[in-house]
């Protein structure tokens, strides 16, 4: 009895913490919210040009994010290699937008400048995916879950450092395409004309994929061994098959996103996957890992924060150099989702067989 009643007021004392930590939450955001906008200092044009750069790092975002989500939707797991498959497309591309740039191919043919480095870099992702794949996750798919993870980490390692080891620790000014250099003026708003394009190639992208996923037999078949492996095999799907077609697309996706990243910052360097790809995997909780669309809005969501909150909240707050904090909020986003809402915005809860 003694020992019901404890555990009682242990969890009503948790509870009450949890609840305590929300509405401190929530009272930090309205505070500095309003601190800042009583405060005026930046205009309304400011403000849609924070939206816009969110949107567009938060369109690289939901295309790394895919990879993430797909792969656990279907063998439920996590593949801390996808980072290192967003960074070989990036550095695939460079090199192959350089010599472009070099023979003045891409001044002259900038569409084609754009696409060829972008199929290249996909190409190049998917290969590397594919070998990760048979070699450190098929042989441990029937083994405890804790094993293909710590094969994971290690797969992240070895490419890491195989393309430092090839390509040294330096970074990489990524060529730039002169006929995107410049703004447009759309709606009254100034929007560089690169963010304009890496977002419509993004979108486009996510459309093509969300098309495939749901319109086509291999689209059919990967939701089937989503739902379950071993009746889709009695179905007649070949299930290595779809496993490997699921990595090749979630790489595919990735190696665009490594360009499209490379265009935005300008450089290539062989740690660059860590950060991105950190902030696509709470992008993909914060949708709900397992789920296509809740990837794309999770990507979304957390670009938009991520570049308005600085300046929104924690200005507000009173801190000094809120924008250095801009990696923090999607770590702090990862943390509350997992607090609050594991199963994401559009994720349902698991059942044990499942989970």
């Amino acid at each position: 009895m003694r020992t019901s009643t404890n555990e009682r007021l242990l969890d009503f004392a948790v509870s009450a913490f949890m609840w305590g930590f929300r509405i401190l939450i929530v009272a930090a955001i309205v505070i500095g919210t309003f601190n800042t906008l009583r405060a005026g200092k930046y205009t309304g044009e400011q403000w849609l040009g924070f939206i816009v750069f969110g949107i567009t790092q938060g369109s690289i975002y939901a295309l790394i994010a895919l990879g993430y989500t797909m792969v656990y939707g279907i063998l439920r797991m996590i593949n801390f290699a996808h980072s290192e498959i967003f960074m070989s497309g990036a550095f695939s591309a460079y090199f192959l937008a350089t010599w472009l740039t070099q023979t003045g191919f891409i001044n002259a043919n900038p569409l084609l400048g754009l696409l060829i480095p972008i199929l290249f870099a996909m190409i190049m992702s998917t290969s590397i995916a594919m070998l990760v794949e048979r070699i450190a996750y098929r042989p441990l798919r029937g083994a405890p879950r804790l094993v293909p993870l710590i094969s994971a980490i290690g797969a992240s390692y070895f490419l890491l450092y195989t393309f430092r080891g090839f390509f040294g620790p330096g970074v990489y000014a990524y060529p730039s395409i002169p006929a995107l250099e410049g703004e447009w003026i759309l709606f009254g708003v100034s929007v560089l004309k690169v963010q304009v394009v890496i977002t419509i190639a993004a979108a486009l992208m996510m459309a093509i994929l969300y098309s495939i996923v749901q319109f086509t037999k291999v689209g059919k078949a990967m939701r089937a061994v989503s739902e379950d492996k071993d009746t889709a095999a009695l179905m007649g799907i070949d299930v290595n098959r779809i496993i490997v077609t699921t990595f090749a697309v979630g790489a595919a996706m990735a190696g665009a996103a490594g360009v499209l990243y490379a265009l935005i910052y300008r450089q290539v360097t062989f740690g660059m996957g860590f950060t991105p790809g950190i902030k696509a995997f709470t992008a993909a909780v914060l949708g709900g890992i397992g789920n296509i669309p809740g990837a794309m809005l999770g990507g979304l969501v957390l670009g938009v924060v991520e570049s308005v909150g600085p300046s929104l909240v924690l200005e507000g707050l009173g801190i000094p150099r809120p924008y250095q904090l801009k990696d923090a909020i999607a770590y702090t986003m990862l943390v509350m989702i997992l607090l609050f809402r594991p199963q994401g915005i559009l994720g349902e809860r698991l059942t044990k067989k499942k989970a």
